[in-house]
């Protein structure tokens, strides 16, 4: 299965655990694979910088390095319209229609709000796991 993960996601489940890293525990195993776009990667290693100045017993650049090796990366081209209430929020959609993703993970309340936008189901991580990890599918 191909999934896109909101920087929210990424960067919780190196920092913090829970859902999140049961995730990123799920593609170390391959069970899923991740599909980002240099624009996402940008963005994880900008918040991740921020988040290690606060935490710094957390370290993001092992998972960096990781996705660089082992991430499936595409161009994702700017969708030729705002999807998001959030602009910035189009690069996780507009990754998912280039990667041929049909789940992009999420717990930002206004990605959520566009699930379904050309088959494209955005999932918070309660439901991934339980959905789809949990189930084994």
């Amino acid at each position: 299965m191909r999934i896109v993960l909101d920087t929210n996601v990424f960067v919780s489940g190196v920092f913090f655990g829970g859902l999140p890293a049961k995730i990123l525990e799920a593609w170390h195993d391959g069970r899923v694979m991740l599909v980002l776009s240099a624009e996402i990667l940008n963005e994880y290693r900008r918040v991740g910088q921020k988040l290690s100045a606060r935490f710094p017993a957390g370290d993001l650049e092992p998972s960096l390095a990781l996705l660089a090796a082992q991430a499936d990366f595409v161009l994702a081209r700017a969708l030729d319209e705002p999807v998001c209430e959030d602009p910035d929020d189009d690069k996780f959609i507009a990754c998912a229609i280039a990667g041929k993703c049909d789940i992009v993970v999420s717990g930002d309340a206004m990605l959520l709000q566009v699930s379904g936008y050309r088959g494209i189901r955005v999932e918070s991580p309660r439901r991934f796991v339980d959905g789809y990890l949990d189930k084994g599918t």
